[in-house]
């Protein structure tokens, strides 16, 4: 279905203390003559005191305080409906902040007054344990410092409500007396009483699925949307609720004009759940896709020898299985031992290793039961072969499961095996596994080596009659790295051999002792080249933690850690200048890849997102480095000269990518029957394999370069190479002429040289006058 409230396009802004709903207000002239069609809003309720996201909710009743609080968010939202802009929300139905008790108004009362608390059913909490424990402190024997202090019991820097009525006493029998327990953090992982976030104990899972906690939840959000202030909705991590597609359901019902999309994560070949009526995903699938047709298949073989010369793991599977075991062995372990409780007359023990094999086993994030039964009886299949000591108890869960789908254990086995294969996947194996770090990106599937140009557009057609308004991206606060730091990774593939040789020479002499790591620093260096230390320091060390192989971030190796923060320095020093000459080499391909990746996105099927700061050349890394300080001065500047006529050339200020941004979300505004439909159109020739070109409609033609340094390297470059703008192609009923939105070069129609086409950019919009 397609809601009212799509838009043309949308423009992420993350908002933060010193960066709010004023300083957004401000932005939006820029972004309206931009051409964007709604400005995206990082979540807006009320946060954790200082947070720099906002994913941590602490009220939803109410506009963020820090961000300028409820007179500054209705003159934002107010201004955009002035300006003719949509605004979309991003909002977190699964689970809110509680690492500062007092800031949580429904986790205060629940502490105060345990069960009888009016939101006691608001969380996901396990009452048949007694009491809540919080695991807080540092060591179990800590609460021997407890001490009574007016109406609260204060535990060094952590202050929790007292129970009404429990009168005097010592400390630890006020203590004594209180619904909840303060414990050591280690004993979260295996013995929690609520559900939470992945593995975040500060944040704890509500039960939207109940409908008094989904109004409480969302009536503050959804009267925004009544009174048309919001058009759109992004929900946050749909996997972690009770039923997702319910969930949708109800959202829809009560927000029937928005634009709804979600933060589904797809493997390849998967598909969102028909029935969910929403507009589609947050785009991580067409990431993967724009990113696979630009890949060189020719650089696998190579790419992969180096991995396995220098000892890094080139078995996905192998690493993938291994990671996720160590989730469900070591990090997420009471979430195993709760659903494990769960299942009829097996034993603690082979309930618990059936839970844990089958979430290990599953192919997607989650199955959506009865939906989802295909993915369902996969895991269970994987997880028979792998261990076939449990298969009673398998087959047991496997039957129990297929019962009831929306019992009690279907639900919770869901709703955690994606955390176990997000935790496992993306925050452990991608760090571990980096034969190719353009491939471990959030969506992807790093063990397939890229997207032939067929499937391209296959893939494209489907989504544009299948989900024509679904978001697509090439950057969020969740990837990665940012596009034009992969687009200059995806060209290594391009250079294999010289990447290996030099990959091998430097390493010799300032290598990390860590195979993997080291694998990563070095493509993360060249494709993000020229950054600072502290920048790559602080990535490298993130990434060290992720992979769980040297250190972690609850048990730290302090000389492991000492030795990669000063690893920047010491390449700088010792082979800086080769790695200067060789990502000059690299540069002008990097800036052709970016060109073409923004193009195939911005004017492919799909409502497209352009993250903060993206119109120009961003070379950032995972967060928080993507989350940096945007200049829009400066974009500013170049907009207004980009819009009075100048054609820039490609070049390190950015102003190509700008100008290339800036036409295609004009155009889908003002003329959006444009952007309907799609078709392939193929080159002929001996460089057709560098060309990736489509129709949208009958008048619109959009064509980019792919494979650049081949490209280059042909002695006649394009040597003759055409594309058919005429009748053979079924274009038009006339040659007509064509108009190139870029560049405002004229071309006839009809057979036509793609050397002529790309003269000027290696990117193209032809829209037929």
């Amino acid at each position: 279905m397609t809601a009212p409230g799509v838009p043309s396009s949308t423009y992420r802004l993350q908002l933060r203390p010193g960066f709010g709903f004023a300083e957004a207000r401000a932005l939006l002239p820029y972004l309206r003559d931009l051409g964007v069609g709604a400005v995206y809003l990082s979540p807006v309720l009320d946060a954790t005191p200082g947070s720099t996201h906002g994913y941590d909710v602490t009220d939803p009743s109410l506009a963020r305080p820090e961000l300028g609080g409820e007179p500054e968010r209705a003159a934002l939202m107010r201004e955009a409906r002035e300006l003719g802009l949509g605004v979309v929300v991003d909002i977190v139905p699964n689970h809110m902040s509680v690492e500062v008790p007092g800031a949580n108004p429904w986790w205060w009362s629940v502490l105060r007054d345990g069960q009888t608390s009016p939101y006691a059913r608001h969380f996901d909490i396990d009452w048949s344990r007694g009491r809540l424990l919080l695991p807080v402190l540092g060591d179990d024997a800590d609460v021997a410092e407890l001490r009574v202090d007016g109406d609260t019991l204060a535990f060094y820097d952590h202050r929790f409500p007292i129970a009404p009525g429990t009168g005097g006493g010592t400390a630890q029998e006020v203590h004594d007396r209180q619904h909840y327990e303060l414990v050591g953090w280690r004993r979260g992982n295996a013995e929690l009483g609520y559900r939470r976030f992945f593995d975040i104990t500060s944040l704890a899972a509500i039960r939207v699925e109940d409908p008094a906690v989904f109004d409480d939840a969302h009536r503050e959000v959804l009267r925004w949307v009544e009174a048309g202030e919001v058009t759109g909705l992004r929900v946050d991590h749909p996997d972690g609720l009770a039923d997702p597609g319910g969930y949708a359901q109800r959202l829809r019902e009560a927000a029937p004009e928005a634009w709804i999309v979600v933060e589904k994560i797809l493997h390849p070949g998967e598909a969102l759940p028909p029935s969910w009526p929403v507009e589609g995903t947050t785009g991580y699938d067409a990431l993967r896709e724009v990113a696979g047709v630009l890949l060189d298949p020719a650089g696998e073989a190579p790419i992969t020898a180096l991995a396995e010369r220098r000892g890094v793991p080139t078995d996905y599977a192998a690493v993938e299985e291994q990671a996720r075991r160590m989730v469900t062995d070591r990090i997420l372990v009471a979430e195993v031992h709760r659903i494990a409780a769960l299942l009829d007359e097996v034993a603690p023990g082979p309930a618990r290793t059936a839970v844990a094999e089958t979430m290990i086993a599953f192919g997607v994030y989650r199955s959506y039961l009865p939906e989802g039964e295909g993915d369902w009886a996969q895991a269970i299949d994987r997880a028979l072969t792998r261990r076939p000591d449990v298969a009673p108890a398998l087959r047991a869960l496997d039957d129990q499961v297929r019962a009831d789908p929306h019992g009690e254990l279907a639900t919770r086995i869901q709703q955690t095996s994606g955390m176990v294969v997000a935790k496992g996947t993306e925050d452990t194996t991608f760090y571990r596994y980096t034969r190719f770090a353009a491939l471990t990106e959030v969506g992807g599937s790093p063990d397939v080596w890229g997207v032939d140009p067929d499937r391209f557009h296959e893939l494209a057609a489907a989504r544009d009659r299948d989900r024509p308004a679904t978001m697509t991206t090439l950057t969020t606060h969740d990837t990665k790295r940012s596009e034009d730091t992969r687009a200059r990774t995806l060209v290594l593939a391009e250079v294999a051999d010289e990447l290996a040789e030099a990959v091998e020479r430097w390493s010799a002499q300032a290598g990390i002792d860590e195979p993997s790591l080291d694998l990563l620093a070095w493509q993360t260096l060249v494709a993000a080249w020229p950054i600072s230390d502290e920048r790559l320091a602080d990535y490298l060390l993130k990434a060290a933690r992720e992979s769980k192989l040297r250190t972690t971030w609850t048990e730290t190796d302090e000389s492991f850690e000492d030795a990669v923060r000063a690893w920047p320095a010491q390449v700088r020093a010792r082979v800086g200048d080769e790695v200067e000459s060789f990502v000059g080499r690299l540069e002008a391909a990097g800036w052709v890849t970016a060109l073409s990746q923004k193009l195939l996105q911005l004017a492919g099927p799909g409502v497209p997102d352009v993250y903060q700061g993206t119109e120009l050349w961003d070379l950032s890394l995972v967060d928080p480095d993507n989350r940096r300080e945007v200049d829009y001065a400066a974009r500013r500047d170049l907009l207004s000269r980009v819009a009075g006529g100048w054609v820039p050339p490609v070049d390190a200020s950015g102003a190509a990518k700008l100008l290339l941004t800036h036409r295609v979300l004009g155009l889908r505004r003002e003329r959006p029957e444009l952007f309907e439909g799609y078709r392939p159109l193929l080159a002929d020739g001996s460089a057709a394999d560098h060309a990736v070109a489509f129709t949208r409609h009958r008048d619109l033609v959009v064509v980019a370069t792919r494979l650049p340094v081949g490209l280059e390297r042909r002695p006649a470059g394009w040597d003759g190479t055409v594309l058919d703008l005429g009748d053979d192609a079924g274009l038009s009923l006339d040659p007509g002429a064509w108009t190139d939105l870029l560049t405002g070069a004229q071309h006839a129609g009809g057979p036509q040289l793609v050397a002529d086409l790309l003269a000027t950019y290696p990117v193209a919009l032809l829209l037929r006058t």
